[in-house]
């Protein structure tokens, strides 16, 4: 490893490993997106971020030089914007490293595809968040066993990865006839077609609030995704 690399160790949430990526500094520590509490870029020491685990070089084939690398990551510390889906740790390495803010393990978040969708994975979260609290307090849990609560853990994940599945490819689409609609518009008033534009406008319009709900359920699964890693901590300290 040396100094601007783009770095990454594994990790796991509900029994399914990631990468958890970050920027060598070259000098001991990373920056990245932390997640002990609350999500932030910031600089840990490498065993922090490593966890225990084989600390890995992302090769990149075109990449900044190291010290623009390191200044771009230095210039986003403290950010508390962590998104799964639009700003997650791969995104923020991957800006840091090429200026492409783009995430390729998001193409591979699908799992059980004939699982349920959001609402039970928000139920599913909070009796996990239930158990891990009742643990740690000493009570009786709902769920009364680690494997249970496990099993919470990982189908939480599952549904998780459904709603991605079917979410984002949506998303794309919306902002995409968003994008065409009001070009269309825009050709047709420069041929004096208003009543054309017009249509193509409310089109437009409807494409835009499309686009807008769906970020905001994938918001609510990125705080889902948070609250898995963060409730799965909780309990393995506890």
């Amino acid at each position: 490893m040396a100094r601007g690399d783009q770095i990454y160790a594994m990790r796991e949430v509900a029994g399914i490993p990631y990468e958890h990526h970050g920027i060598d500094r070259g000098d001991g520590s990373v920056i990245h997106y932390s997640k002990q509490g609350e999500a932030v870029i910031k600089r840990t020491t490498l065993a922090a971020f490593a966890r225990g685990g084989v600390v890995r070089v992302k090769p990149q084939p075109t990449a900044f030089i190291p010290s623009l690398v390191i200044e771009r990551a230095e210039s986003r510390l403290g950010e508390r914007e962590y998104d799964l889906f639009f700003n997650n740790c791969e995104h923020f390495a991957n800006w840091c490293k090429t200026g492409r803010r783009e995430c390729a393990q998001l193409d591979d978040f699908g799992l059980n595809l004939e699982r349920v969708k959001l609402p039970a994975a928000t139920d599913l979260v909070r009796q996990a968040a239930l158990s891990a609290i009742g643990k740690a307090a000493g009570r009786p849990s709902t769920d009364e066993s680690p494997q249970k609560t496990s099993e919470l853990f990982q189908t939480a994940l599952e549904n998780v990865a459904i709603a991605t599945r079917t979410l984002l490819p949506a998303y794309e689409q919306a902002t995409r006839d968003r994008t065409t609609w009001h070009q269309v518009a825009q050709r047709a008033l420069g041929k004096d077609r208003e009543d054309l534009a017009r249509a193509a406008l409310y089109k437009k319009v409807a494409a835009d609030k499309k686009a807008t709900d769906i970020k905001d359920k994938l918001s609510q699964l990125s705080d889902l995704q948070l609250s898995l890693e963060q409730n799965q901590m909780f309990l393995q300290k506890n």
